[in-house]
């Protein structure tokens, strides 16, 4: 207790920022020596502000003794940087959290192939789809999902993570009792029910604006990488990613319609080396050899179904039935039927006209690529060479016409164009 009520104090200081507190431990040592500390001593701290030296001032313990005992009441976890339970991933940040507080049990964050998951909270149709998907395959494949919790693509990947019988660890920009949004209270409590919910801030504190984004530190440092879902222009999701690259993790990223604003974000990450992936066990097989007896492989029953992520009702009936049906619409390519299937009757039309139709809906770049792949199984290196562009739009444009139909992908990075000259 003696101890403890010190790191509370530092913690619980909220006109105080995170770097800063992390200085000030840096240069005291402890933070019973921050509280003996006088004003002047507090003005070596770098970047320290008078403001902040204010605040310090203060040596009022008895709120950090209310939050302890109300901790104690409601079964709220305390743990500092100096327990031996505290994440040494976490520590190694450049401003680690001086506290958590824990509500549920928190797994040994050091042992798991813990994968951030985050996006914008104004997701699309398909954002949602894909973020419930991701979640469910990677606590499929033995990772632990971190969550923001947050409203859109954090809650539904932390849903699919939990309907895959996996845990999920929601860290917080709120204090550690405070469900935000507040319809997500059933989320909270399964989510600490299985593995647990974290925050920085103590039980019925209010916190200051930047809490937020501070938070995201949190959710990159817990994790061997970060996978950005959905995410538009300007999105606190970019905040995450950008912490995880200051971090040294993985940034991974879901591609999105080219022209798609919700994916403007993420789909830039992927132009600037972000890993782009489709689906959770590729996430996961980053971390195969490093956690050999957590990661499997999926087989297929592990796969998420399309009714499960989020598909329309005639969607699913149309899988159950077996039956496949074209995709229409603008954009989508003819894929291709082995010439034994087709009739004379369908081999006829105009082929020039069939293959402009199927071309019309692509981008320059696009159209460029797809016009120097006159073999199969083409090195990306080669369509590279051949169409001028540099590698990652290359890489980028490849990815969104494998997603579209319009390619398809083989090992070695090669690739094969799925465009016929006639339907």
């Amino acid at each position: 207790m003696s101890t403890v009520k010190y790191w509370v104090w530092l913690s619980s200081l909220t006109g105080i920022r995170p770097k800063t507190k992390s200085a000030l431990l840096a240069q005291f040592g402890s933070p019973e020596a921050v509280y003996f500390a006088e004003g002047n001593d507090y003005r070596e701290t770098e970047g320290i502000t008078s403001a902040e030296i204010s605040v310090l001032a203060e040596k009022d313990l008895s709120a950090a003794l209310m939050i302890i005992d109300g901790c104690g009441a409601d079964g709220i976890d305390i743990l500092t940087m100096q327990d031996a339970g505290y994440p040494v991933r976490l520590r190694n940040i450049f401003d680690p959290p001086a506290i958590l507080y824990v509500k549920g049990k928190l797994p040994v964050i050091d042992e798991e192939a813990a994968v951030g998951v985050a996006g914008t909270r104004k997701s699309t149709v398909y954002g949602n789809k894909m973020a419930k998907k991701f979640g469910y395959e990677i606590a499929k494949s033995g990772g632990l999902v971190i969550s923001g919790l947050a409203e859109g693509i954090d809650s539904l990947a932390a849903t699919g993570a939990l309907e895959a019988g996996g845990r999920c660890v929601g860290v917080l920009g709120t204090a550690v009792d405070i469900v935000f949004p507040r319809f997500n209270k059933k989320l909270f409590e399964d989510v600490a029910a299985t593995g647990a919910v974290v925050s920085e801030y103590p039980p019925k504190s209010s916190v200051p604006g930047w809490s937020f984004p501070a938070r995201n530190r949190i959710i990159s440092g817990l994790s061997l990488g970060v996978l950005i879902v959905e995410a538009p222009e300007k999105s606190g999701a970019l905040i995450t990613a950008a912490a995880a690259l200051d971090q040294g993790r993985d940034v991974f990223a879901v591609p999105a319609n080219a022209d798609s604003t919700a994916g403007l974000g993420s789909n830039r990450l992927i132009t600037e080396g972000a890993r782009a992936v489709l689906n959770g066990s590729e996430v996961m097989s980053e971390y195969a050899e490093m956690f050999p007896h957590r990661v499997r492989p999926l087989s297929a029953c592990d796969r998420m179904t399309g009714a499960a992520a989020g598909d329309t009702d005639k969607d699913a009936a149309v899988k159950r039935s077996g039956k496949t049906e074209r995709e229409k619409g603008d954009g989508f390519a003819a894929l291709r039927v082995p010439s034994s299937k087709k009739t004379e009757e369908e081999k006829k039309p105009d082929e020039r006209a069939d293959l402009a139709m199927q071309l019309e809906n692509l981008t320059e770049s696009q159209l460029r690529i797809v016009s120097v792949m006159s073999v199969c199984s083409m090195h990306a290196d080669d369509i590279t060479e051949l169409c001028g562009l540099p590698v990652h739009e290359v890489l980028s444009e490849l990815t969104m016409l494998q997603i579209n139909g319009f390619v398809n992908q083989e090992k070695g990075k090669r690739f094969t164009l799925n465009i016929t000259a006639g339907k």
